[in-house]
């Protein structure tokens, strides 16, 4: 487990000291967009790499563009070009990662990763702490340097893309006396942003107008719904592996946690179309009014209440992720960048994987509302907040400050991709109604049984 912490608590630093450091303080107080003067107040030599091409794979979607319209800026430092050869939903690079390792077509430089993915690719990429400066990986979050360590091996440096998932909700539910009074007559209990995800479930039941309205949401498929259900697991007082990592969320616990999705599901208080949703398709959903309810990820604050890109903009309200009946969820990892052993100039391609996590990159991609790991970037972000007139901004990082405490990430095993592979499957026929609730839980525990006994776990 690990959270965006200092000295055991989040104690930030003062920001006038901060401030003095990167001498940006009017800009940023003025609003996180000025976040960009930034650039020009602390220069830095990325080195000369003229007539290099550093081809790259990453990421793609919404939350993540932004970042790469920064690469001209090293092209035009280094004299080097960046060429995206790929740019897909992280589940798809994977599966064309896994292609090129197989195939032995690895000689691409830069790669897109993530800490629940980075022990999967065994070989692949260049331990960074031959190529980066001890006193730059010093400046990230502890906690985010641990988890891009996979055998003491730092695998990727971590972008301003730490993800735990707190709850987003349309205001104006809890805003309507006639809404309000409905659903204590028929509940039992008073109307207020939920706390529980019991109240989610009764909630988003209330709400549902079908098909024009949807109490709440969830990604169905691939390793995101084996994530959520993960995550609910542990919230009912479970886990998915044991210590000696045999699958274990065939549980009292683990068939609540899949209740919970099958009981939405056949209210029809979620899309029809759910179990094929990722996260686009959730970002898509929330964005245009029409759901009540969204667990989400922090790269969407911003997208949310944006009139441009949003219909919800201003009835977006933010609050600390619900519990479950013992803690409350917390699913998280982070993204980053990575090198690839094969690349023909590893110098270059570590000095743009520094360039894109680098202070001023996380300052700016931060600004639309992703969590940084970068404890400076953090910290100014926060205080620029508390600071300013944002007050959406304010209450979206109080929000994942809070939710950030009850942070834990995947089982570090290279078989979490693949085991995700054999359970969604069955998640989702419990949710369509093909299987119980225990039939699929425990086909799939099978399925994980076998693959962790060939792994030689047991």
């Amino acid at each position: 487990m690990f959270y965006i912490r200092m000295d055991g608590e989040l104690n930030f630093a003062p920001w006038e000291e901060e401030m003095k450091r990167i001498n940006v303080l009017k800009g940023l107080l003025a609003s996180t967009a000025m976040i960009a003067v930034a650039e020009s107040a602390v220069a830095q030599d990325w080195g000369s790499f003229e007539g290099v091409t550093i081809e790259a794979k990453l990421i793609g979607g919404e939350q993540y563009e932004g970042l790469y319209a920064r690469i001209a800026d090293w092209e035009a430092a280094t004299g080097a070009k960046v060429d995206i050869i790929s740019k897909k939903s992280h589940f798809e690079i994977d599966k064309e990662i896994k292609s090129d390792m197989a195939a032995g077509t690895t000689s691409w430089c830069v790669g897109s990763n993530h800490s629940s993915f980075a022990p999967q690719y065994e070989g692949l990429y260049v331990d960074l702490n031959e190529l980066v400066p001890a006193e730059t990986i010093a400046e990230f979050v502890e906690g985010n340097i641990n988890a891009s360590t996979v055998g003491g091996e730092l695998l990727m440096l971590p972008r301003a893309q730490f993800d735990v998932s707190v709850l987003y909700y349309l205001k104006s539910n809890y805003e309507d006396a006639d809404k309000a009074a409905a659903f204590k007559a028929e509940y039992g209990y008073d109307l207020a942003v939920p706390d529980t995800w019991e109240q989610v479930k009764d909630q988003a039941m209330f709400f549902a107008d079908p098909p024009n309205f949807y109490g709440t949401q969830y990604a169905g498929k691939d390793e995101a719904i084996v994530g959520r259900f993960y995550e609910m697991v542990v919230a009912e007082g479970g886990n998915y592996l044991d210590e000696n990592k045999k699958p274990i969320f065939n549980s009292d616990a683990g068939q609540r946690a899949l209740q919970w999705f099958v009981d939405l599901y056949t209210a029809k208080a979620v899309p029809a179309g759910t179990t094929s949703y990722v996260w686009d398709d959730l970002g898509q959903g929330f964005a245009s009014g029409t759901v009540a309810l969204n667990l989400d990820w922090p790269g969407w604050a911003g997208f949310f209440n944006d009139p441009e890109s949003s219909k919800a903009a201003g009835n977006v309200g933010v609050a600390v992720q619900p519990m479950g009946s013992v803690t409350r969820t917390g699913w998280s990892g982070h993204h980053g960048f990575s090198v690839t052993s094969d690349c023909a100039n590893k110098e270059a391609a570590a000095s743009l994987v520094m360039f894109l996590t680098s202070e001023e990159s996380q300052l700016a991609e931060s600004a639309g509302g992703s969590l940084p790991t970068r404890t400076a970037v953090w910290e100014a972000n926060v205080a620029a907040a508390k600071a300013g007139d944002d007050a959406f901004r304010a209450e979206s990082l109080a929000a994942f400050a809070e939710g950030a405490k009850y942070a834990f990430a995947v089982p570090p095993i290279p078989e979490w991709g693949e085991s995700t592979n054999l359970v969604f499957p069955e998640l989702q026929a419990a949710i369509v109604g093909d299987k119980t609730v225990k039939e699929a839980l425990d086909d799939a525990a099978a399925a994980v049984d076998e693959l962790m006994q060939e792994s030689g776990y047991y």
